[in-house]
């Protein structure tokens, strides 16, 4: 089923000319739980990887907690293919959910984990994206593919992720049975394998990149305050200022995505010039921890709007069961002189 993002409760540009020639489109995956094959697009799929191409590891350095064994990838899995078996059976009622005997043996052993690894680390298989479902993508030359992989265990500052571009039609031989960590830091890093919904929509800077100029002129557009998704209102506050509609409602789309702005708030902004030749880099993919959140509800697509959240799917805004540093999000960037230079990454 195809996404459909509501429309804006404001033309933002309409309202605020200087924004017209800042617009951007970015492209909302909407990824959803799925079994997707090598030649779908998704998050946490099997990726089309030739069999004579060496997987991809991580030397780390890694900082091994042994006193606490970690969960393997298949115990994550089976764990959550627990759960979900036993919430179907109790038809999504929280107080008829019972586990078989089998079940709690299993769900046990997967809690009790394994030791962690020596040396390199296979990593895991984050997002395929094909250019015939995300044709905002600027692929090097013929390929027409891209996958991101990344450690499934904590680094300094940002997961370690690597990025790769290919020509899907040169894979003939297709890597049957990719490696796969031991195990895995938390359950959090290993993605729900998602099928992906691709829909463009358009974006504005966060008010953080305005100039000053254009962000008095947006603090005076009180008419943005007037009929706004109350649910898109931090519940702390009063009354949404006319930046608060604007940075919730109106530029940046919440979720998974590629190309847009990005959403400061960890950080102020600052320049991300490619290090290996200086020249300003562009959004190409965001990873987030949820589609939507408290304060950003107007962004629910119209197909996800009357699906409560139950037994069944507790938190509807996480198909991925991907979270970054306490729910924030990973953006990636590219250089648009080369994308074959080292890529940045970015968590706010």
């Amino acid at each position: 089923m195809a996404r459909t993002t509501p429309p804006r409760p404001f033309d933002a540009s309409a309202d605020l000319p200087p924004l017209a020639p800042l617009a951007r489109t970015a492209t909302r995956l909407h990824p959803r739980a799925g079994a997707p094959s090598t030649r779908d697009s998704s998050v946490g799929g099997p990726l089309l990887w030739p069999a004579t191409e060496p997987w991809p590891h991580c030397d780390g350095p890694h900082v091994w907690d042994r006193r606490n064994p970690a969960p393997s990838p298949d115990g994550v899995r089976l764990q959550r293919r627990i759960t979900e078996d036993a919430v179907r059976r109790a038809d999504g009622d929280p107080g008829a959910l019972q586990y078989t005997p089998e079940e709690l043996a299993d769900h046990q052993r997967a809690r009790e984990g394994r030791p962690w690894p020596d040396g390199p680390v296979p990593l895991l298989p984050v997002a395929q994206l094909y250019l015939r479902d995300v044709p905002s993508l600027r692929p090097p030359g013929p390929a027409d593919l891209l996958q991101v992989l990344w450690c499934p265990f904590e680094h300094p500052a940002v997961p370690r992720t690597e990025m790769f571009w290919r020509t899907a039609a040169s894979v003939t031989d297709v890597l049957a049975a990719p490696p796969e960590p031991p195990v895995v830091q938390f359950s959090s890093y290993l993605p729900q394998p998602c099928l992906l919904f691709p829909e463009q929509v358009t974006e504005y800077p966060h008010s953080a990149e305005l100039e000053d100029e254009v962000r008095r002129q947006m603090e005076d557009c009180h008419t943005w305050q007037l009929d706004v998704d109350p649910h898109d209102v931090d519940p702390y506050e009063d009354e949404p200022t006319p930046q608060d509609v604007y940075d919730r409602s109106l530029s940046i789309a919440p979720g998974w995505k590629t190309g847009g702005w990005t959403r400061w708030g960890l950080t102020d902004p600052y320049p991300r010039l490619c290090g290996a030749c200086g020249t300003a880099m562009d959004p190409l993919l965001t990873i987030a921890s949820s589609e939507w959140g408290e304060t950003s509800t107007s962004w629910i697509p119209d197909e996800d709007r009357d699906v409560p959240a139950s037994a069944l799917n507790p938190y509807p805004e996480q198909p991925t069961k991907v979270e970054i540093a306490d729910g924030y999000d990973l953006q990636l960037y590219t250089c648009p002189s080369s994308p074959e230079h080292p890529h940045f990454a970015l968590v706010q």
